[in-house]
């Protein structure tokens, strides 16, 4: 549902065997630090990087060591579901997503013009 929110996506380690509940994802080019924050105002609580790693604003050292650049490891957004977590929870934190996507990416469109 993310992924589809946001075309240019990354899924951090979806291939790889992960816990089912707890998904990062990256939108490129919006820095981690903003996605945190618009989600915040949104009403839905996420974290940036990796657990190991919260609370620290630079990019996951974990995401770099699995291979992903700066590019990515600075824009990403870890998403854990809870035993309350209902379908209209996660209806609603894509939604928030892809409007920051279509707002930021919108507006880099604009300076690039």
């Amino acid at each position: 549902m993310l992924a589809a929110a946001c075309g240019d996506a990354v899924v951090a380690g979806q291939d790889a065997p992960r816990v089912a509940n707890t998904l990062c994802i990256a939108m490129r080019g919006t820095p981690s630090e903003t996605q945190v924050m618009a989600m915040d105002l949104a009403g839905i609580a996420v974290s940036a990087g990796s657990a190991c790693s919260s609370g620290k604003v630079k990019a996951s050292h974990v995401l770099r060591a699995m291979g992903y650049g700066n590019d990515i490891a600075g824009s990403v957004l870890r998403i854990s579901l809870g035993w309350a977590t209902e379908a209209e929870d996660l209806k609603r934190c894509a939604e928030a997503w892809q409007m920051l996507y279509r707002r930021t990416h919108k507006n880099q469109k604009n300076k690039a013009a």
